[in-house]
């Protein structure tokens, strides 16, 4: 099939559209305050774990969720903790099968970031604390330990062996 100048037609152009941002589950734990308010002898270790997940909600349509979790402790107390879930709802269009997982998987998480950034920052403020600022997230490299992550433990399934 040709446009009829012998080119073949145009391909639609990819399309990647944001329909809604939300919230699903956020939770703030301040367990030692006021105690862990006041001024600290040394900086606190702060853990985050950072997860993506998405689901198709129809042909075109994704829910993807962005997790993040982290825990601030100075001296073996927790000063605070948190629990969010933030996610989107995007409508993708005219993209290749075999390019699809990775443009939910990175792309959209690296859409949802700031987002979640802001509420985290924010809720740590207004805990008692300084804004808690995220480093940027490197979602192409989350996106490749997952894969790796999967692909071992389908080959120690697939060889019998159990998982370590």
């Amino acid at each position: 099939m040709t446009n009829g100048n012998g080119a073949p037609p145009e391909q639609a152009p990819p399309q990647l559209n944001v329909l809604a941002q939300y919230t699903k589950d956020l939770s703030f734990e301040n367990p030692n305050a006021p105690a862990s308010l006041g001024p600290q002898q040394q900086q606190p270790a702060i853990n985050i774990q950072i997860n993506v997940s998405a689901k198709n909600l129809s042909e075109s349509e994704y829910e993807v969720t962005l997790s993040v979790d982290g825990k601030a402790e100075s001296s073996g107390k927790v000063m605070f903790s948190f629990d969010l879930q933030y996610a989107g709802v995007f409508r993708i269009l005219n993209v290749p099968q075999e390019n699809l997982h990775p443009l939910v998987m990175i792309e959209c998480p690296r859409l949802l970031f700031p987002f979640a950034r802001e509420i985290i920052a924010t809720a740590v403020r207004d805990g008692g604390f300084p804004p808690l600022m995220l480093d940027p997230v490197d979602f192409v490299g989350l996106y490749r330990q997952n894969m790796e992550r999967q692909a071992a433990a389908q080959a120690a399934q697939t060889s019998g062996a159990k998982p370590s």
